[in-house]
């Protein structure tokens, strides 16, 4: 089936719709924003016949509902119950532009290329025009809005157009009259006949343009899908910003009476608390996105939807899947936000308290914010009973996999649909693994290339040691301690860089992960650029630290490390000890070995 026809309307057919409101915008379409010199360009562009690119209209009436506006300037001039038969999804500025220059008598609300906001009504000057064709836009020219042009600093007038008498004794058109200058032509008639010639050279050669101007027009029909209506939406409008889910589901509830945008940021005006905001109170859901809740709604949603199918004795195709994909997450329909709201939000809690649990205690420090979104709809359906220490497990041993896997960047809707589904029958069936527990690996070759914080394995790893019980160097607490009490901390190299370059080992070695660890900026200031054979010492007798061998060997074990090799600056040995106690506390979290590819030397890792 043919969903869009192309065709040619007249410019002002076009906007007449647009006046009577038959024309009119989708809700999740943004605000005018074109400037000054941006809507004099386009003046002189239809004045001269050049094209101005084409139209795209959705007809109104379909499937696809969403909540609607009149085009800027035209909010108190239409009645509320004013049906649009058709809807902008690209144009909107350029017709916008020609509504309040054209076909409004009220200044238009632009700005200057500086952003200032300011009001004008636009001319042209009908001697300037005739003498100089090719250079139009010298000719068309901007008034404020009592219609006057003003020099020094707004105190003197130049040039008033402020009745109509005035622009035709001056010989200035008003743009607004383009479409229509009966009423203008009148008055030029009477009080300045002497103009009346050369005026009808100015008609025919400027205004006939605008009057006779065929805009092309791509129309799509009411059958096209809200997906197929979004994505053509983000294609022709390349200058703006990717529409999110959230926006466009808000257009589509707002058509069915509900204000989504209240529900998830408040409203003061209406009391309505924000969702959002009663999520962020925990640390961890700080920075928490819409689209994130409702990726999770539709996990719920559609897994309902999907035991419905089962359930009726559907097979194969007929039975519909468990996803979190954009297109399905767009049909979501109202009565599935009602649905799942509040229970979602309950299990997005339950997912900060998981996350505590593994020591997790702030958003920075998440691996993969994508990951929350499978956790939270299967908190959401357990409810409690995620306590369970074999349930439990299961989950750390599931999250785990997908940070040390680096299985959750980029991508991931089909991963998220799956583990959601999948971990549900795992907690019934041992031996039914999810997907991301059974392909999850690590290589211990990995650690010579984790050398950004960025990174989701670099982030897990370092959760990995601080929950051993990492302790600081020079405060007598552990990291975490010191980084709920907003002592500056960092990832610090344990052999300095100065010192690895005078024995002349790479950065690739140097800067990795292995060579490096959380401490407090006091202690990294007392390691500086020595051997570690020479900075421990020193900071042992530190008055605040004071330790003996035994003491300060057992606080740099916390970290995962050989006191003996780091104390003897053992480079090489201490990179490949560390390695192999990394590993183990990697195999403890995802539950499976890792392969030992490397050459461990004849020292102990214990």
């Amino acid at each position: 089936m043919t969903t869009f026809d192309s065709t040619k309307e007249s410019l002002d057919d076009l906007l007449k719709e647009i006046g009577k409101g038959k024309i009119q915008l989708p809700d999740f379409q943004r605000g005018w924003v074109w400037d000054d010199d941006h809507i004099r360009d386009l003046l002189v562009s239809i004045a001269r016949s050049f094209p101005i690119g084409a139209v795209m209209l959705l007809e109104a009436g379909g499937d696809v509902r969403f909540e609607t506006r009149p085009v800027e300037g035209l909010e108190n001039k239409l009645s509320k119950d004013q049906e649009p038969e058709k809807l902008i999804l690209d144009g909107q500025q350029r017709l916008t532009t020609l509504t309040q220059a054209l076909f409004l008598k009220e200044p238009v609300h632009t700005r200057t290329d500086k952003g200032k906001k300011i009001k004008r009504h636009y001319y042209f000057n009908i001697a300037k025009a005739l003498d100089s064709p090719n250079a139009l836009d010298e000719a068309v020219i901007a008034v404020d809005e009592k219609r006057q042009l003003r020099s020094n600093f707004g105190r003197d007038v130049v040039l008033d157009l402020s009745t109509t008498e005035m622009e035709c004794r001056q010989f200035y058109f008003p743009c607004d009259q383009v479409l229509n200058s009966d009423d203008w032509e009148t008055v030029l008639t009477k009080i300045a006949p002497e103009h009346l010639s050369i005026y009808m050279k100015f008609r025919n050669q400027f205004l006939a343009p605008f009057r006779n101007y065929q805009v092309p027009v791509i129309f799509l029909k009411k059958e096209t899908s809200k997906e197929a209506v979004c994505l053509v939406f983000e294609k022709v409008n390349t200058g703006g910003v990717q529409l999110s889910v959230f926006e466009l589901i808000t257009a589509s509830y707002a058509a069915d009476g509900y204000n989504l945008r209240d529900d998830w940021f408040g409203s003061a005006v209406r009391n309505i608390e924000s969702r959002k905001e009663r999520l962020e109170k925990e640390a961890l859901l700080k920075g928490i996105e819409a689209t994130e809740f409702l990726q999770a709604i539709c996990l719920l949603h559609t897994s309902e939807l999907r035991k419905a199918d089962l359930a009726t004795g559907k097979t194969g195709k007929q039975v519909r899947p468990v996803s979190a994909k954009r297109a399905d997450v767009l049909q979501l329909p109202l009565s599935a936000w009602k649905r799942w709201a509040d229970d979602l939000e309950a299990g997005f809690r339950q997912v900060a308290r998981f996350l505590h649990k593994e020591c997790f205690y702030n958003r920075r420090e998440l691996p993969y914010s994508t990951q929350l979104v499978p956790l939270a709809a299967v908190f959401t359906h357990l409810g409690d009973s995620w306590r369970e220490p074999r349930i439990y497990d299961k989950v750390a041993r599931w999250f785990w996999s997908g940070v040390l896997g680096e299985l959750y960047g980029g991508a991931v809707e089909t991963r998220i649909a799956n583990d959601y589904d999948e971990m549900l029958r795992w907690f019934k069936d041992d031996e039914d693994l999810p997907r991301t527990v059974r392909d999850a690996n690590f290589q211990p070759e990995r650690f010579n290339t984790l050398r950004s914080r960025l990174s989701a394995a670099y982030k897990g790893i370092n959760v990995l040691v601080l929950r051993e019980g990492s302790k600081d160097w020079f405060w007598k607490a552990s990291i975490q301690e010191l980084d709920a009490d907003d002592i500056a901390l960092d990832i610090h190299h344990i052999f300095p860089r100065s010192w690895c370059e005078e024995q002349s080992i790479i950065r690739d070695e140097y800067d990795c992960i292995l060579n490096k660890t959380p401490i407090s900026y006091r202690a990294n200031r007392k390691i500086g650029g020595d051997a570690p054979s020479y900075y421990l010492p020193k900071i042992q007798k530190e008055e605040q630290v004071l330790l003996n061998d035994s003491e300060m060997d057992e606080l740099l074990a916390s970290h995962a490390l050989s006191p003996a090799l780091l104390r003897r600056d053992e480079f090489h040995q201490f990179l490949e000890d560390r390695r192999g106690r990394l590993n183990k506390l990697i195999e403890r979290a995802m539950g499976k070995p890792v392969s030992q590819s490397f050459e461990l030397g004849d020292y102990e890792l214990d």
